[in-house]
């Protein structure tokens, strides 16, 4: 993060003074000083507040919160609050409203409904900034900006919009017949004579130019937040940090572009709490702007470790319950400790509760704060006041961690745009299923996690920005499941990475598009074929979990519950050694898993989307040995971290009701202040409970 280290992992909440009466501030800031509270975030959601009518402004309420922080050595930051406009300025100004389709405007009367890049808007909302930004800028509270809030939720269809994407085209393309090319339009009558004939994209059905689109989207999402941090910047002083909290899921953002103009990585992990958290898993559940289960917090995590390889900052997480009235599941005893020290494991530099006190009116009544609607502290402020301690003992030691990675799994933002547009994937109800991207990525990621790895997760441009040799001897085994959309040079780079000593591990629908999304003419998987000694020309969706079998002299150990699931393609090993078959009268034909030496490496294919067993056992023979720490009870999680210092951690998690105990394999001392134990000893694990170890050097 920008400026001077901090001496501890900040710590806090959303604090909103301006909907609730003035009397409860010196409380409140009482109340977070005892829980030792860090840093708090403020003003980002209320540009009413701050200018209740055109150019009439009202800037200094939220002096005495400042001054409050301050004097009890809270850190505040402060958010411009550009993603909710004003009544007035929707009313002065209705050409700003955001279009989801061409000509109809979204209504006023939630949040981010407008046309960001609209001149209007960006006049009203550049003042408002400087504004705010100027009257607080040399507040020794302030340490950093939040600008904006979870930005693109909205692809928009404005006429300004689709102009400037027409522009952008011309640009990228030059002559409209390179286009017509490219984007393959002799198709269903779509080629262009002029750039007058681009067709809005509210009925467009070409993959070309959803995946140009989208792409477009992104770019219009990373210049706005920019242009907001470039104007902060002319106030910021020295060692204030700029920022934006992202909401990972939103469509409009590819996360590695977006926070490239910033100075440090914020993200907002919201997660099932409850039985959402047990280890194993009870049944399976879908992933949405929530995670759900242990696995997909972690993963949470490492998406947001991803962005910049860095550490990062939590701006929103659960205080209490999360979501619609309907959806009331605060966390056990001990979950939001475990929540916290998870992410702090993985990289986190920052937890912030989403809010301290929970609103008594508004969308979010049920959005559960630190305090609860009596304002009485209670179980969820006692047990973060128990976090905030810990961290604070903890202290420098557990900031700016660099989380371990057993093995690597490259993310693929186009891809994930592309399987949108065309989804591989189909929903139990036979449509199709948007998250197709994600649908094959995450039960990668969670087989590494059940087979008890840690997972470093690189967006593919940040990967192939590297020497291939250099990457293979970090990561020794890359994973790149559902990398649809890749140009040459990334298959070049693939290739290069098995030469030089890698392991690739090859799953379903990569390699299969170029960078416009164009279906290759080669032997699938396209690049690779030869490298993997196997290949394809077909592939079937599954409606049910199809069983796999491991061949007689298979170094790969199966369960009798390992299955292929919603796809399979029809590899044909052409030299690749079978791992794995299917147990069917037509997919025993073809094979499920295939490995095959490659220069000094390999390349092994995995042509199925892989159910939780299949997984596990596939990043068991992955990484046959993971290090001491994996001799561990049902139930447990092992991570490990590197700090800034070089002092090696270890974070044991409990998911589970059962008391248990983990043999130490090393010297270790609790960090918590449980004292030092020798190698061999028991550290005892109540339920739902965490240690902090740093192990003897």
């Amino acid at each position: 993060m920008k400026g001077t280290p901090v001496p501890r992992v900040l710590f806090g909440a959303a604090y909103y003074p301006e909907y609730h009466p003035a009397d409860l501030l010196k409380t409140d800031l009482d109340l977070m000083a005892e829980a030792r509270f860090s840093v708090i975030r403020v003003g980002e959601s209320v540009w009413s507040t701050w200018e209740p009518e055109n150019g009439r402004f009202n800037l200094d309420w939220l002096q005495p919160t400042l001054d409050g922080a301050h004097e009890r050595g809270i850190s505040v930051i402060l958010g411009t609050p550009t993603y909710a406009v004003p009544p007035w300025l929707a009313r002065l100004y209705p050409e700003i409203a955001g279009e989801r389709r061409t000509g109809e405007r979204i209504g006023w009367g939630g949040r981010q409904e407008m046309d960001f890049t609209h001149p209007a808007y960006r006049f009203h909302a550049e003042r408002i900034i400087r504004r705010v930004v100027e009257r607080y800028a040399g507040h020794p509270a302030i340490i950093g900006y939040q600008v904006d809030n979870e930005p693109g939720p909205e692809l928009l269809h404005n006429h300004g919009v689709f102009q400037r994407f027409t522009d952008h085209l011309r640009d990228r393309y030059g002559e409209v017949e390179t286009l017509n090319r490219e984007w393959g339009l002799v198709y269903w009558s779509h080629r262009l004579s002029t750039w007058a004939d681009l067709w809005t994209p509210d009925g467009n059905a070409q993959p070309q130019y959803a995946q140009a689109w989208r792409r477009f989207q992104a770019e219009q999402v990373t210049e706005f937040i920019d242009w907001q941090a470039g104007v902060v910047r002319e106030y910021a002083g020295p060692g204030q940090f700029v920022t934006t909290c992202i909401s990972y899921d939103r469509p409009g953002v590819a996360d590695e572009e977006l926070t490239r103009g910033l100075d440090v990585t914020a993200g907002n992990p919201y997660y099932a709490m409850q039985d959402g958290l047990a280890l194993p898993a009870p049944q399976h559940a879908p992933q949405h702007w929530t995670s759900h289960d242990t696995w997909a917090l972690y993963h949470s995590a490492d998406r947001m470790y991803s962005s910049r390889q860095e550490p990062f900052l939590v701006t929103e997480t659960n205080a209490q319950a999360i979501g619609s009235s309907w959806i009331n599941q605060p966390a056990y005893v001990g979950q939001w400790r475990q929540a916290a020290w998870t992410l702090v494991s993985r990289g986190a530099s920052m937890i912030e509760y989403w809010q301290w006190r929970t609103l008594v009116f508004g969308t979010e009544t049920y959005w559960g704060g630190v305090l609860p609607h009596s304002g009485r502290p209670g179980r969820a402020y006692r047990e973060i006041a128990r976090i905030g301690a810990e961290l604070e003992s903890a202290g420098e030691l557990v900031t700016g961690l660099t989380p371990d990675a057993d093995v690597a799994m490259l993310y693929s933002t186009p891809s994930k745009w592309a399987l949108a547009a065309q989804p591989a994937l189909a929903r139990p109800d036979g449509g199709p299923d948007q998250r197709s991207y994600q649908g094959i990525f995450e039960p990668f990621y969670r087989g590494a996690f059940d087979a008890g790895l840690q997972t470093r997760v690189l967006h593919t441009a940040q990967a192939v920005a590297e020497e291939p040799a250099a990457l293979a001897a970090r990561h020794p085994v890359l994973v790149a499941a559902g990398l649809y959309a890749a140009d040459d040079a990334t298959l070049t780079w693939l290739r290069a990475y098995a030469e030089a000593g890698g392991h690739l591990v090859v799953g379903p629908r990569s390699c299969y598009a170029d960078h416009e999304a164009r279906a290759r003419r080669q032997v699938q998987p396209a690049g690779l074929a030869d490298a993997a000694g196997a290949w394809y020309d077909e592939f079937s969706n599954l409606p049910a979990e199809l069983p796999v079998h491991a061949p007689s002299g298979s170094p790969l150990e199966l369960p009798q519950d390992a299955a292929g699931t919603r796809w399979a393609d029809g590899v044909q090993a052409d030299g690749a050694e079978v791992l794995a078959g299917y147990q069917h009268p037509h997919f025993g034909q073809f094979a499920a898993v295939t490995t095959h030496p490659h220069g000094q490496g390999r390349v092994t294919y995995v042509g199925t989307v892989p159910n939780p067993a299949l997984a596990e056992a596939l990043f068991r023979w992955l990484v046959p040995d993971a290090g001491p720490w994996t001799a561990l009870p049902p139930g447990v999680t092992s991570t490990g971290a590197t700090a800034a210092d070089g002092r090696r951690l270890r974070f044991l998690h409990n998911w589970t009701w059962e008391a248990t105990t983990v043999r130490a394999p090393v010297a270790v001392r609790d960090v918590l202040g449980d004292g030092a134990h020798a190698p061999g000893d028991a550290l005892p694990l109540g339920p739902w409970d965490v240690r902090v170890l740093v192990e003897a050097p």
